[in-house]
């Protein structure tokens, strides 16, 4: 059975994640360092990890299993999830891959660059109403592509 976990500390697409599961009959892991509210409908299970930079990153990365489903927005995770077989879906319905992983990396370590230089960088700004669909059809269908390879 396939299962979608989030990296759900400061992830802003849990009750799109929600929704696209229950249609589809997925289990949700959502996993964090303090509880968050979860729904209370069968299939989403809340684990809440050790304090630690990387404790849930580790978590997620011990539990999955090839064709799992990951949501995160940390990019050294979303790596080590396709190293295991796992699809691996941004926060912004970006899929990352074994194709773009490497040119995301790159793109992180210049951002980390600038911010050490000191630049005002700000924070992203909230998703749209447009960005949580386009990220709602992209787990949809990385879901259900994902069912017909497990099938």
């Amino acid at each position: 059975m396939i299962e979608i976990f989030i990296d759900a500390d400061a992830c802003p697409v849990k009750d799109e994640v929600y929704a696209v599961a229950a249609r589809l009959g997925l289990p949700v892991v959502v996993v964090a360092n303090q509880k968050i509210n979860v729904p209370r409908e069968v299939g989403v299970e809340m684990v809440v990890v050790a304090e630690g930079p990387d404790a849930a990153d580790d978590w997620i990365v011990d539990q999955i299993r090839p064709g799992d489903i990951v949501i995160t927005a940390d990019i050294p995770l979303a790596q080590r999830c396709l190293e295991k077989g796992a699809h691996a879906l941004g926060t912004h319905g970006r899929e990352f891959t074994p194709d773009s992983i490497g040119s995301a990396l790159a793109t992180r370590e210049i951002k980390a660059s600038i911010r050490e230089t000191g630049a005002p960088t700000g924070g992203p700004p909230p998703l749209t109403a447009r960005e949580r669909s386009r990220f709602s059809g992209a787990l949809d269908a990385i879901a259900q592509r994902a069912l017909r390879e497990a099938r």
